[in-house]
């Protein structure tokens, strides 16, 4: 039986689509095995995956190469397989990952620009149902401050881009960027990645739920 497959997309970079494609990956490999897809030509994940503590001792692999190539067969294998999809710079392979995935989530800054840029990848999502109608998407808000009236705005006006916003989002926290900068996911942080690891786990939770 083919794992359950999930594109972090966002045709503009800067979201923290790495990052949180990180931290999903790590959530889930408590739940079954998982294969992390670089398809991102910055190769944010394959750098990390070079000095991280993870690889090799959990149940996480990091593939990097022909993105396709590397969902297609990690499908076969694995419970769950993690894609963080390239910006803007190859669109086309953005949308040809979206036709195989079963759940796109979109990172959004708390921005103007962001959230104006994430419009044209909600409309990928739109073509690639054309190809895949069963695929399943959400926005996430990312890097979020609940004391800013900017955030409080966007999450309003995340409504008007016509895709559903999970319950949750992702706080701004040194956790994540420190837990990549030592090579690990913030479950590896112990005390000092609790309330990252809450965040993550709500959202695989609502992601995950049938």
């Amino acid at each position: 039986m083919s794992g359950r497959l999930i594109a972090l997309a966002n045709l503009k970079g800067g979201c923290g689509k790495s990052t949180l494609a990180l931290n999903l990956a790590a959530g889930l490999a408590r739940r079954g095995s998982v294969a992390l897809v670089d398809a991102d030509p910055q190769g944010a994940l394959r750098h990390w995956s070079e000095w991280s503590p993870l690889v090799g001792e959990s149940e996480i692999t990091v593939l990097s190469g022909d993105p396709l190539q590397n969902l297609r067969e990690a499908a076969q294998i694995h419970r769950y397989v993690v894609v963080d999809c390239p910006p803007s710079l190859d669109m086309d392979l953005t949308g040809e990952l979206m036709a195989q995935v079963d759940t796109v989530l979109i990172p959004v800054l708390p921005s103007p620009l962001d959230l104006w840029a994430s419009a044209g990848t909600v409309e990928s999502v739109h073509n690639a149902r054309r190809i895949n109608p069963g695929l399943r998407a959400w926005l996430v808000l990312n890097q979020v401050e609940p004391s800013s009236a900017l955030s409080r705005a966007m999450t309003q006006a995340l409504a008007n881009l016509d895709l559903p916003t999970l319950s949750n989002g992702i706080r701004r926290r040194a956790a994540y960027r420190l837990a990549m900068l030592e090579g690990k996911s913030v479950y590896q942080l112990n005390a000092r990645g609790r309330e990252a690891v809450r965040e993550i786990e709500w959202i695989l939770e609502e992601v995950l739920r049938p």
